[in-house]
């Protein structure tokens, strides 16, 4: 799993701080893991696998009675019952283990719903970041979600009155182009330099200007 060095922290941090230099605009950063836990997908997943173990085994019950009783003296039909019991737990156990593998779990979440959660998430964190609150209503927030590989960009009201979403998204598919390439780092401060030159032509920096957003990327749970 991706972790930012200090280094990387503070070369992010010194981004932020140049492209507001010429802007009265607000970048804020976020960083998390996974926007969802995925659990009952994970679950579901093993849940059928089990039971494609299940019916594939019930396939070769003779087989396997027969090997039963030439392992135990005293065997009977419950052995059979406990051997595909217990065997097909362990079979739905394992499965949930590897669909909790970052890989697996792409595969298995729908897009959709991977774009939804993704989506949920980066508007809880604009709402209670403080993104949504700036003295003009000039902030954006450049939301990364590593595990669906997905990039959001959330702009405040006045920025959505002067500038479209489609010109944000340039910027956004560059840094989803860093997380696929292992180049999230570098494209990442590109991206906030972009930003901060988009904002500077639609707001200009005023004299009494304040920094009113942390410039360091927040790592969220």
């Amino acid at each position: 799993m991706f972790k930012f060095s200090e280094k990387e922290k503070n070369q992010i941090s010194s981004a932020v701080k140049k492209a507001e230099a010429n802007t009265s605009g607000e970048i804020a950063t976020a960083f998390i893991k996974e926007s969802y836990d995925y659990a009952i997908y994970e679950l579901l997943f093993a849940v059928i696998i089990g039971f494609i173990y299940f019916t594939v085994m019930m396939f070769f019950s003779g087989y396997i009675d027969t090997t039963l009783q030439n392992m135990f003296w005293d065997y009977n039909i419950n052995y059979l019952l406990i051997f595909y019991g217990f065997s097909t737990f362990l079979v739905i156990a394992l499965a949930y283990f590897i669909a909790n593998i970052s890989l697996i779990d792409r595969l298995i979440v729908p897009a959709k719903i991977k774009q939804q959660k993704v989506e949920e998430r980066a508007m809880q964190h604009f709402m209670q970041s403080g993104v949504s609150y700036t003295r003009d209503r000039t902030g954006i927030l450049i939301f990364i979600s590593y595990l669906e590989k997905r990039v959001i960009l959330l702009a405040d009201s006045a920025i959505n009155e002067k500038i479209e979403q489609h010109e944000w998204q340039k910027i956004v598919d560059h840094i989803v182009a860093g997380i696929k390439e292992d180049k999230l780092t570098q494209n990442l401060v590109d991206a906030i330099n972009d930003c901060g030159n988009l904002l500077q032509k639609y707001f200009p920096i005023k004299k009494d200007d304040t920094n009113e957003l942390d410039n360091n990327i927040e790592i969220l749970e």
